[in-house]
């Protein structure tokens, strides 16, 4: 399969570390939070994994419309991206609310492209039937 797009990043340290990318736009201290115990100051995965779902699937809505009447746009739509740290057995999981607000159509509309676009965004196929994700769907 070939890819579309293809990036790397590096991370050294662990949550207390750097993270780089290959063309070094991304270059950014991390620090652990201040609610896990951390010194805080810094971003941290959870921040970097809820801006680029939120980025992501802000994306997604405006291409499921593309082709229809109701185009949304950049301007009309907002997505705010909220991920938790939780248990899950030994281990550690995730859970995400994505909280999208569109302009310009009527509550029912913004539902069906939240959906559709539920399953078309790469974030959300990537943890599907892995991390619980809220879609909580506003018309302005």
């Amino acid at each position: 399969m070939s890819h579309l797009y293809t990036t790397k990043v590096t991370a050294v340290g662990g949550r207390s570390g750097t993270i780089k990318s290959e063309d070094g736009i991304l270059d950014l201290p991390l620090a652990m939070p201040k609610e896990l115990g951390g010194k805080g100051g810094a971003t941290n995965p959870e921040q970097l994994f809820a801006a680029g779902y939120a980025a992501c699937f802000e994306n997604a809505v405006i291409h499921v419309t593309r082709a229809q009447a109701d185009k949304v746009r950049d301007d009309q739509i907002e997505v705010v991206g909220e991920v938790g740290l939780v248990p899950a057995g030994a281990g550690f999981g995730l859970t995400v609310t994505l909280d999208v607000a569109i302009s310009g159509v009527d509550q029912a509309k913004a539902e069906q492209i939240v959906q559709a676009a539920h399953a078309v965004c790469p974030y959300s196929n990537a943890i599907k039937g892995n991390v619980d994700v809220k879609l909580n769907v506003t018309a302005r």
